[in-house]
């Protein structure tokens, strides 16, 4: 991979991973709901995840889909399922009270799936490998894979953290439900490219 095409790639990631779509919707929920540190085991799930996601994509899974094209669209139907499930438990989080266990953050594990039924994460493993990876073998898709985790952490930080700092004005219940149906509309209104 040359210099040109990894400051592409690294702009590419950076770009896709900052700007609004599920995870970082749900994120920014978490860090209002759960605070940072509580966020954290959610954050390195989507990277991590995510990057995982990238590698086996350019691997194989892409030529499951060229072989088997129904597979994308029922894809696309649990994707969009799951997506309107979790906006709406979203729009109904209760405000957590002071030593309430109810409500919890995404695991590790459950962010790191979450992926496998995101469609702005399918979206950007797809355009990486065909885009920058280019066939070069197990190498090439390591380096794409490193590079969205490198990239996407620290840009999916910044949601968990700027819900954190709203944390402090979300603090009367009124205000916190307004929030917590926002963030449920905009998860289901980035399902728009997927259905559009």
């Amino acid at each position: 991979m040359t210099r040109e095409i990894l400051f592409a790639l690294v702009g590419f990631a950076f770009a896709t991973s900052v700007t609004p779509g599920p995870n970082n919707m749900m994120l920014l929920a978490s860090g209002v709901n759960f605070g940072f540190r509580r966020t954290v085991p959610h954050m390195l799930g989507v990277s991590l995840g995510h990057g995982l996601m990238v590698f086996l994509v350019g691997v194989g899974l892409a030529q499951i889909f060229t072989h088997w094209p129904g597979l994308d669209l029922a894809l696309k139907v649990v994707s969009v399922a799951y997506m309107l499930w979790l906006a709406w438990k979203i729009a109904h989080a209760a405000p957590p009270r002071e030593g309430d266990a109810g409500g919890r953050p995404f695991t590790f594990l459950q962010a790191a799936a979450f992926q496998w039924v995101n469609p702005k994460a399918w979206a950007m493993a797809l355009t990486a490998v065909t885009v920058y990876a280019g066939g070069d073998g197990w190498g090439a898709m390591g380096v794409v894979a490193a590079v969205f985790c490198a990239t996407n952490l620290p840009s999916v930080s910044v949601w968990a953290y700027a819900g954190q700092a709203l944390r402090q004005w979300l603090t009367t219940n009124r205000r916190l439900q307004v929030f917590n149906w926002t963030m449920a509309l905009l998860l289901v209104l980035s399902l728009w490219p997927v259905l559009a």
